[in-house]
């Protein structure tokens, strides 16, 4: 298992009424053992969160089902990342 960092970016069409619907995805991957760590930014701009993926791929597309990608209120980006 490699870590991703996961970067969640509010754009214009952000709805406050996703978030809930995020939490849930979030607990969703930690029940499921690939979610290390979450948080939003204090400035409210977006949030970060960790997961473990057996690659890349895998890790896209768990991100790209988080409820505020698919609803476009943030562009999702996943990178890989050495973490220490």
């Amino acid at each position: 298992m490699f870590r991703y960092l996961v970067m969640a970016m509010r754009t214009p069409q952000f709805q406050l009424s996703v978030i809930e619907a995020h939490q849930a995805f979030l607990e969703h991957l930690r029940q499921s053992g690939n979610l290390e760590m979450s948080g939003p930014f204090t400035d409210k701009t977006g949030g970060a969160y960790l997961i473990r993926a057996a690659n890349f791929e895998e890790a896209k597309s768990l991100a790209f089902t988080d409820p505020v990608h698919t609803t476009k209120s943030s562009v999702v980006t996943v990178y890989e990342w050495n973490a220490k």
